[in-house]
């Protein structure tokens, strides 16, 4: 016997997810661009193939990401993953060694101890090919289980996970989850009573379970055997008919987000598959949420990314959820999934904009003086004078033939503008900032800000080298261009969040740093800085709010009693200046107090 109607729901339900997943994907696939087309079609016949199942294997089933936030939190995790993965894999090669065929219904894995009481061998004899695979499959559902109760503990032990909160689940997460839970001890109940009322056929679990269980209730063990697969085959349908509607949508669709990624596809201008791909690969586990500043700083509990990205896909996003939020990055390097937090804030903020129309044309095209090297300061470092002051005494030191773009008046670089939305408006001004850029005949562009920094990389294609001050000093430094002398003063430096998290710039300031101060170790550095406040991505927040959270982060970098506080961004040295105890210099500066004093000055004139 290979078939028996309890095992309906579960076909129907697999049946349904599947389908579901093709027409997404079909419909994904029919709005890519051509290039993102090209790329999807040259990945699968790629060595990337391999890349992407490395991938899976390690987060998706191992969940490598979450051991390293907490062991016990990626334990749980993985054990559900990796557990049924191998329940899965194992009951497959068990179906095929005793039915004999390799192509068995899809149901038959699953629900191979209904249909086969194999008396060959006792459940201890593990050395056989039988006893292996009992043995096998009884010790992965202990492992589930284990992961099981694990869940339980923690939507009210968050802390022991190293979650502080735990996310809100919608009616939809609460069935999807309710049937997850129930699908492993009802596997585990139907098994165990089977092989007791059989007397054999079970593991070194489901055996002696099953004899304990007819023992206790010896009357029709074979009828209430029966309703527990069909209850087990139930938790399963009614579990793959809900994923869709649930975040365990993030399941199926993750596995399809990282095959992209490791093709080249990325979130970009027109790719607003991408972007709803992200979105249901979210499978709000909530580690999001301890990160945020706005969470832990400003007390603002209903805007972390995971709840953004829940507004998303009810189509329900406020306005003050989508503005509400620093786009500071720590959200989109702590998801394990590697989502583009900060990517689908800025599309969804497109939508708020109801005017996108801005003439340029008043920022008339003047004849732009020649020069191997273009420095930008940009807006903020103009709020803050004295570091495009540095910077033109270390330019003129090293004697580098350099034009001071924007030196009368500030030119924005079209970052803000794409903050807010506007992206439009920016495209317009990235043209016009461009052109005046290449007509300098430069082979490198500098910049202060690394807010203009980003935006330069990400945003103009430039064919020049876009370097952020402190890159270019420590080039000059190395190339013996400008003098130094060290004053050994004990500071603590910390990472923009657009030049650390959001450029990947970080071995560069430290290694200059290093050349002029002692800096002190501090906890949160690397991409696991934090925001100052000042943050332009911050669209909708109150100067109450924001001076929480620059002092949130004073009160981490003063912990080692610096004498000053470093940074490598104008926005942030005058957030942190408006409410440090101790003074507070951006790097550039830093350098041009260390340039010994009788150091010949000679400005390079641009012609």
């Amino acid at each position: 016997m290979t078939f028996n109607l309890f095992v309906l729901p579960f076909v129907l339900g697999l049946i349904f997810l599947f389908f579901t997943m093709i027409r997404k994907n079909r419909n994904w696939i029919r709005r890519m661009d051509p290039e993102d087309k090209q790329k999807l079609a040259s990945g699968l016949r790629s060595a990337k193939v391999f890349l992407a199942l490395r991938e899976i294997f390690f987060e998706s089933l191992l969940h490598r990401k979450m051991f390293h936030k907490n062991p016990l939190l990626g334990f749980m995790h993985m054990s559900f993953a990796f557990g049924w993965f191998l329940l899965i894999l194992f009951g497959n090669l068990e179906s095929r060694i005793y039915s004999g065929f390799w192509i068995n219904p899809p149901y038959f894995p699953i629900f191979l101890k209904f249909f086969i009481h194999d008396k060959r061998v006792l459940p201890f004899e593990i050395f056989t090919v039988p006893g292996f695979f009992r043995f096998s499959m009884d010790l992965i559902l202990m492992f589930i289980l284990c992961g099981m109760v694990l869940a339980i503990i923690k939507r009210s032990h968050s802390k022991w996970f190293g979650l502080k909160k735990t996310t809100q689940l919608q009616f939809s997460d609460k069935v999807a989850m309710t049937c997850l839970w129930l699908i492993f001890p009802l596997r585990l109940l139907a098994e165990s009573f089977t092989a007791g009322a059989y007397g054999y056929g079970g593991g070194f679990v489901t055996q002696h379970l099953g004899n304990v269980l007819v023992f206790i209730w010896p009357l029709s063990d074979k009828v209430v055997a029966y309703a527990f697969w069909w209850m087990y085959s139930l938790s399963l349908g009614i579990f793959f008919i809900t994923v869709p509607y649930s975040r365990y949508m993030h399941i199926p669709t993750e596995l399809i987000l990282i095959f992209y990624r490791n093709f080249g596809i990325h979130p970009g201008k027109g790719s607003e598959y991408f972007s709803e791909i992200e979105v249901l690969s979210c499978p709000r586990c909530g580690v999001c949420i301890d990160v945020c500043q706005m969470n832990s700083a400003a007390g603002i509990h209903d805007i972390q990314a995971v709840y953004f990205l829940q507004s998303i896909r009810n189509q329900q996003v406020m306005e003050s959820i989508a503005t509400r939020c620093l786009v500071c990055g720590r959200c989109q390097e702590a998801c394990p999934v590697g989502i583009h937090t900060d990517f689908q804030r800025i599309v969804q903020r497109e939508s708020f904009q109801q005017l996108q129309f801005q003439d340029y044309s008043y920022l008339k095209q003047e004849t732009t003086k020649k020069a191997e090297v273009v420095y930008f300061a940009g807006c903020m470092s103009h709020l803050t004078p004295t570091i495009p002051r540095a910077m033109k005494k270390i330019l003129d030191t090293s004697k580098v033939d350099y034009l001071f773009m924007d030196e009368d008046r500030s030119i924005c670089c079209g970052r803000p503008l794409m903050l807010a939305g506007k992206l439009q408006q920016a495209r317009d001004l990235i043209e016009q900032n461009k052109n005046k850029i290449m007509d300098s005949g430069a082979t490198t562009l500098v910049t202060s800000c690394p807010i203009c920094y980003r935006i330069f990389m990400e945003e103009y294609h430039l064919e020049l080298r876009v370097l952020h001050h402190t890159q270019y000093i420590l080039e000059l430094i190395k190339l013996g261009k400008v003098p130094l002398q060290s004053y050994h003063r004990k500071v603590v430096y910390h990472d923009p969040c657009d030049l650390g998290r959001g450029s990947g710039i970080f071995n560069e300031p430290m290694e200059l740093l290093q050349k002029i101060a002692d800096p002190l170790d501090t906890e949160n550095k690397g991409v696991d800085s934090l925001c100052c406040g000042g943050s332009l991505g911050l669209l909708n927040a109150g100067t109450e709010e924001r001076d929480k959270i620059t002092q949130e982060a004073l009160s981490s970098y003063l912990e080692c009693d610096p004498e000053l506080l470093v940074t490598a961004c104008p926005l942030c040295k005058k957030t942190f200046a408006k409410l440090s105890p101790v003074g507070v210099m951006d790097i550039a500066e830093l350098v041009m107090d260390a340039i010994p004093k009788d150091t010949v000055i000679e400005r390079r004139l641009v012609l």
